[in-house]
């Protein structure tokens, strides 16, 4: 009888080693996840202080405060444009009769 309880706690432990290393995978796809983002949010802060600097240090004289002027026209523009083109082709055209 002792062999069949033996039996029954090997099969016991070897399931809550099963979901022991479940749960780990788990967190570790989770952890993974987490540091994804981060890195991104990072890349995306990195980009807006290097583009802010750009700004600061185009603004620098007055040649540059006129040029950084029609940069940043040119750049809103430019978003006009393309939220414009990206809307247009979203709409349906409906015919008048």
């Amino acid at each position: 009888m002792s062999a069949v309880y033996s039996a029954f706690a090997n099969f016991i432990q070897a399931l809550g080693g099963i979901v022991g290393g479940i749960m780990n995978s788990v967190l570790a796809i989770f952890q993974a996840f987490l540091a994804l983002v981060k890195a991104l949010l990072s890349g995306v802060f990195q980009v807006g202080q290097a583009i802010l600097k750009l700004g600061a240090d185009l603004t620098q004289d007055v040649v540059g405060f006129v040029f950084a002027n029609f940069f940043l026209i040119l750049v809103l523009g430019g978003g006009y444009y393309l939220y414009s083109t990206r809307q247009g082709a979203r709409t349906s055209i409906k015919k008048r009769v």
